[in-house]
């Protein structure tokens, strides 16, 4: 069921799954570039059910069916997500125990705030096909991704999830992501300072990033996982859910089992 959730003066969409358990961790879920809480599908339900984990998933202003975010989108528009409106959604929705779960931008954004100085309540990230910087492979996918929106069937294809967002959602993303100065975002110094354990998954077959991210981020994160998997695209939890649905599992109830009699929502 759609509910919202006031912040300042706008709404953001929210969904909650078994949101009566108290005692483990909140599974805090963060959409891709062009997604929002619909776009998840059934998976948030599934890993809340077989983790035992409340499952919180929210879309982002200018998403779904949030309220509009006001265009143009500046470069730093994760960072802002990240280190400002993160922490207000976090504290009105009541979490103060939680993993994030970030999707493309969603996990871009999880690892920044995870490399932030206060990360206070954070237990765990795990991120489906995070970008860490720009490579000249994710913008070539992105203009083609304006060539389908203006001259195929993308913006039909997102009108069934973002409505009257549809513009809004999508010249916010790609507009920021063609801006020439995008070239030099970068946001691997954040990856040092994770301090909670991390999941990286990324498919082979990502149309929207290199293996070079996922390696980045094996590179740089003391206490990781990683995993880049075979027939699969960008989206992990769609393209391959019962194995992506499998080590999820594992690594969340690894995690929670430790708090489970500590944890309060």
């Amino acid at each position: 069921m759609i509910e919202f959730l006031k912040i300042g003066s706008k709404k953001i969409e929210i969904q909650w799954c078994n949101v009566e358990i108290t005692n483990r961790p909140t599974l805090v879920f963060m959409h891709e570039g062009l997604g929002c809480a619909g776009m998840w599908k059934d998976f948030p339900k599934r890993l809340s059910d077989s983790t035992g984990c409340p499952s919180f998933v929210f879309s982002r202003f200018g998403y779904g069916n949030s309220d509009p975010s006001s265009l143009p989108w500046k470069i730093n528009f994760m960072h802002t997500q990240a280190l400002e409106l993160l922490p207000q959604i976090l504290k009105q929705a009541g979490i103060k125990k939680y993993i994030f779960i970030g999707h493309s931008d969603g996990g871009s954004i999880g690892i920044i705030s995870a490399g932030r100085t206060n990360t206070k309540g954070l237990k765990g990230l795990i991120t489906l096909s995070a970008h860490v910087f720009c490579e000249q492979y994710s913008v070539d996918s992105i203009q083609q991704a304006k060539i389908n929106y203006e001259q195929k069937d993308l913006k039909k294809a997102l009108q069934k999830y973002h409505g009257k967002n549809t513009d809004n959602a999508f010249r916010g993303w790609n507009n920021a992501w063609l801006n020439p100065n995008f070239m030099n975002w970068n946001i691997e110094k954040y990856l040092k300072k994770i301090k909670v354990p991390m999941l990286a998954v990324q498919g082979k077959d990502d149309q929207y990033g290199t293996g070079e991210q996922i390696a980045s981020i094996k590179s740089k994160v003391n206490n990781i996982e990683s995993l880049l998997l075979d027939n699969c695209r960008h989206s992990p939890h769609l393209d391959q859910p019962e194995t992506v649905l499998k080590i999820m599992t594992k690594f969340i109830n690894q995690i929670a089992e430790q708090y489970s009699n500590v944890f309060l929502k």
